[in-house]
């Protein structure tokens, strides 16, 4: 059985500044389920440009509002909305307001995964 809670996570390892927000994480590798659970907060006014080469993504958005774009196709994301990331897709995030996300990866994080937004062909994990 694992049990945690949110303000634990906050201010320990699992609590990691991704670029433009926070993922604390809930689930990652070591807890040897084969994927991660992430409360992921998206910071008002920032776009990133992502991609997963090594991991699918599901994100449900429980707080805020913004969007996600695939080649010219661009999903509003608000409250009890999810999108997932199927194949790998290179995309941009961008949060209206501060977006919260609850993202399920797999295969699993490690943990300490953070991206580099300042790549122009996007940042990758």
């Amino acid at each position: 059985m694992i049990y945690r809670k949110l303000d634990e996570l906050m201010g320990s390892g699992r609590d990691v500044p991704w670029g433009n927000g926070q993922s604390r994480r809930f689930l990652i590798q070591s807890d040897n389920l084969g994927y991660s659970l992430t409360d992921t907060i998206v910071w008002a006014g920032t776009e990133s440009l992502l991609e997963y080469s090594n991991h699918l993504e599901a994100c449900y958005c429980i707080e805020g509002e913004g969007e996600v774009q695939i080649n010219d196709d661009v999903y509003k994301i608000t409250p009890g909305c999810m999108y997932a990331l199927d194949g790998n897709e290179k995309h941009y995030l961008r949060a209206t307001t501060d977006l919260r996300l609850i993202c399920v990866f797999r295969p699993a994080l490690v943990g300490n995964e953070r991206h580099d937004l300042n790549n122009a062909n996007g940042s990758t994990y």
